[in-house]
């Protein structure tokens, strides 16, 4: 009778095997099906976990968005001041218009005056429109309007704008939860108010982004403190006027300047992705950024386009011998060119409007006709002696 070793050497011999070569073999097999299940397994839950974190990813975003509305209006080329009556309203024309003129020369805006007694002062440089808001509120209060009371008022509100840059910085830090900046950083960020990119109010942007970036650091968390501070000062660059390079540059140059910390810098400088991103932080600062420049309605680029072709008309008149400052009104169709009355005569003063003319011509962009009127006056200045 055959016993089971007989068997197993029989099994053996057919199959040209070792019963620890049949285990191997039979191991094998069931392997290569596990790994294949696994792997089927493994690309399932790849393609659920895509879709998952995906919808989970736009969950995080749209709540980030929330958290960035703001209830902001958009300040473009005009402020507003109510005139509390027809005598105020004929103090601040002035005899045959003399105050006005005076005031549109020195505050570099165009003033409007409608039927409702509603002054509109109208400039495509928000500081500029500022500055000729909160001096016009002095003059009414004032009462006493006439050109050298304008020339001093100007002079003063301009002095004060150090004041008004601290105070608007301070609201945007305080309204992204940042204290106990330097006071010069500050009036730095103050600029964000008068500055626009393609449109949108720069300080507005700040704020909105640094709310994005804040609820994005908490959910995913990461240091919240370096991504608030990162989206406040991501743009700094853009309103420093006194350093060369692009704004990215500029912006890690002025936050070491203030002694900001390092990951801070880091994402200035990477929020355009100009460098590798070298932290979840920059990372957080750049899709915050991304997010509320993009979101519908944000960025205007019309009116960036308006802004640089007002800025160059002025900038090429600028350029002339002789000429002390010039104001463009009316979208660019006209131009106010203020001239030293010592340098151009009045025969000189035709020709160089005609070689004004021919400038803006070639090296302007605009539609339609440009007015240049330029302007020469003598003034004869004189004081009594002391009793």
């Amino acid at each position: 009778m055959a016993t089971q070793n007989d068997y197993i050497k029989k099994l053996e011999q057919v199959s040209k095997m070792t019963v620890d070569e049949a285990k191997k073999a039979l191991l094998d097999e069931v392997q290569r099906d596990l790994t294949s299940e696994i792997a089927k397994k493994i690309r399932a839950a790849e393609e659920r976990i895509k879709l998952d974190s995906h919808e989970k990813a736009n969950e995080i975003l749209a709540d980030a968005l929330k958290h960035g509305v703001t209830s902001f209006v958009a300040e473009y080329t005009v402020s507003s001041i109510i005139v509390p009556n027809e005598e105020v309203k004929g103090r601040i024309i002035g005899a045959e218009g003399r105050n006005i003129r005076a005031f549109e020369k020195d505050a570099g805006v165009e003033i409007l005056i409608d039927e409702t007694n509603e002054i509109r002062i109208s400039s495509f440089d928000s500081v500029r429109r500022e500055v000729a808001k909160r001096a016009l509120e002095i003059l009414i209060k004032d009462s006493r309007i006439q050109p050298s009371r304008i020339e001093e008022v100007m002079k003063l509100t301009r002095a004060n704008m150090e004041d008004v840059l601290l105070e608007e910085g301070k609201k945007i830090a305080e309204e992204c939860g940042v204290y106990n900046l330097p006071v010069d950083l500050l009036r730095l960020i103050g600029k964000f108010k008068f500055r626009t990119s393609y449109g949108q109010n720069l300080g507005h942007h700040t704020i909105e982004e640094t709310k994005m970036g804040i609820a994005l650091a908490e959910e995913l968390g990461a240091k919240v403190d370096v991504v608030r501070l990162g989206c406040l000062l991501h743009d700094i660059g853009k309103v420093v006027t006194d350093e060369e390079g692009n704004h990215i540059d500029v912006g890690v140059t002025t936050a070491r300047k203030f002694g900001i910390a390092k990951e801070v810098v880091n994402c200035i400088a990477e929020h355009h992705e100009d460098k590798p991103f070298s932290s979840i932080e920059s990372y957080l600062v750049w899709t915050a950024d991304a997010a509320s420049g993009s979101r519908p309605g944000a960025r205007y680029e019309p009116h960036e386009g308006y802004v640089k072709r007002m800025d160059k008309i002025e900038e090429l008149v600028k350029g002339f011998e002789g000429v002390e400052t010039a104001y463009a009104f009316q979208a660019g169709r006209d131009v106010r060119v203020f001239v030293d009355p010592n340098e151009v005569d009045d025969d000189r003063l035709t020709v160089l409007v005609h070689e004004i003319t021919q400038k803006l011509e070639k090296e302007a962009e605009y539609a339609g006709q440009i007015k240049v009127t330029a302007v020469r006056e003598t003034r004869a200045v004189d004081t009594t002696s002391a009793k």
